[in-house]
């Protein structure tokens, strides 16, 4: 009976315990968290894509036109421009781009840095001899005219510059008192990239350089065949695929055969491989590694699908910029006219992902806009990654599982090897190599390859497969 009463006692206290917690979480802490928003800590603003600008059109306007206008409509004439002290710091010959108006109705807009103003339109410039932008990308929170800062390789840097802004004065409450000497080691001002090249205009399907003959002089398909399977499946190295084979087969063969056999069989693949009718999800996952070509920091991207974890995109770039991160984009939404609904694109917390996004939106419309569901971090310290967490941490482990056949290598001589090899080890996760996750049998089942006895075999078939995909675009592009 003691025993009962304690035990009551006992639930009691754990009841009020509990309760007392509930209150507290109820009254402190968020019960849904908010989704991870970076602009929370302005040390982390450089990750962030800001929402795209205003677009406003300007038109070429005709400065006699404008002043006949302005007597017109007000009764008053505008006068030429009265120097002070009769001095002029305005060149001889300078005129309005924008309305062409002459040299007396011109301002000296800065004292005499460069910076100008006409009196009749009202517009600035810098020189008559600039080119006219028809348009000019205006900041949507204050909406000042946005300023040119830095060229980088593919795209204009343009920032606000108004030191009224909203966006600016917030992010500018957010840094601590202390720093506020060193405000400019954070992203304080809204910006706007440009990009000035057209990511969509190469083709995915052009074959690689070096594309050499299957015709064999001294050996044939099959040795070819049981090198791949050596390098690719089993992860030897050139030089100790070349020992197998003499140690196994009495075969002599020299690691640089087995190097462009391996560059043939990438070559003839690879449109296989990029044109296979994937049953493709609404949730794709991507993520960039880290290799090295001669000694230099590199990178892999892939773009994986989350249900049937077949790889849709990959490349190898030597930079980490936006045109890889398009590239492998296109290659995993190839075959759609539109994307499908509820699609989610997750990634981790770099910038070249939104940025992506933002170009692909611009270049087909809303049946290309999609948001991406950063995973920032290796905890789950926001919502969104406690939800979104097990596919970043599919895609990481993907990386894991290349990794583990790119280290024999030691590095790759140049990005178009790099690229060979990647080619052949997508070739073989998709169609050849066994998966725990599906009960060990292939992520994507192709019945010519089902028939082949063994896995020389299969890498032959394979190849004729290549072979027959290149012909069929081939053909596609004749007529």
């Amino acid at each position: 009976m003691n025993i009962i009463l304690y035990l009551i006692n006992l639930v009691q206290q754990l009841f009020a315990q509990n309760q007392y917690l509930i209150n507290f979480i109820c009254k402190y802490l968020p019960v849904k968290q908010m989704v991870h928003d970076d602009s929370r800590s302005p040390k982390y603003q450089k990750l962030k894509v800001d929402e795209l600008p205003v677009i406003k059109q300007r038109y070429k306007q005709d400065w006699q036109f404008l002043l006949k206008y302005y007597e017109w409509k007000y009764h008053k004439v505008i006068k030429p421009v009265s120097r002070r002290s009769g001095k002029n710091t305005v060149p001889e010959g300078t005129v309005c781009p924008i309305c062409g108006a002459p040299e007396i109705y011109i301002y000296d807009n800065n004292g005499g840095k460069g910076q100008y103003q006409c009196k009749v339109c009202g517009n600035t410039f810098l020189n008559s001899n600039c080119d006219y932008e028809r348009m000019h990308f205006c900041c949507p929170y204050c909406g000042h005219t946005l300023i040119a800062v830095k060229n980088r390789k593919f795209f204009r840097i343009h920032k606000c510059v108004n030191p009224e802004c909203q966006y600016y004065l917030r992010n500018l409450k957010k840094v601590n008192k202390e720093d506020l000497n060193s405000k400019f080691k954070y992203k304080l001002h809204y910006i706007y990239r440009e990009f000035c090249i057209d990511f969509f205009e190469m083709n995915l399907d052009s074959l690689p350089k070096n594309a050499s003959s299957l015709n064999f002089t001294k050996n044939n398909s099959y040795i070819m065949s049981l090198c791949l399977t050596m390098h690719v499946n089993l992860q030897l190295s050139l030089r100790k695929t070349a020992m197998a084979m003499k140690d196994l087969y009495g075969i002599t063969i020299s690691h640089t055969q087995v190097a462009n056999y391996c560059r043939t069989a990438a070559v003839v693949v690879k449109p296989f491989v990029d044109n296979y009718p994937y049953e493709k999800s609404n949730k794709f996952t991507a993520d960039e590694t880290y290799i090295k070509v001669r000694g230099v920091k590199s990178f892999v991207w892939f773009v994986m699908d989350t249900v049937s974890r077949s790889i849709l995109g990959y490349v190898a770039s030597e930079n980490r910029t936006v045109a890889p991160c398009i590239h492998v984009m296109r290659m995993a939404f190839k075959g759609w006219s539109q994307l499908p609904e509820n699609f989610k694109f997750i990634a981790d917390g770099y910038s070249a992902y939104p940025l992506a996004a933002i170009q692909f939106f611009e270049r087909f419309g809303e049946k290309f806009k999609f948001a991406i569901t950063q995973v920032i971090g290796l905890t789950n310290d926001d919502a969104v990654s406690t939800i979104y967490r097990p596919y970043k941490e599919m895609i990481e482990r993907l990386n894991e599982t290349f990794k583990a056949t790119y280290r024999p290598t030691t590095g790759y001589e140049n990005i178009d090897g790099a690229n060979y090899s990647l080619s052949l080890w997508v070739a073989y996760y998709n169609f050849l190599r066994p998966h725990k996750a599906f009960k060990y049998h292939v992520l994507n089942y192709v019945r010519e390859l089902d028939e082949a006895e063994n896995m020389p075999a299969k890498w032959q078939m394979l190849i004729y497969l290549g072979q027959q995909k290149i012909l069929e675009l081939q053909n596609q592009r004749i007529e």
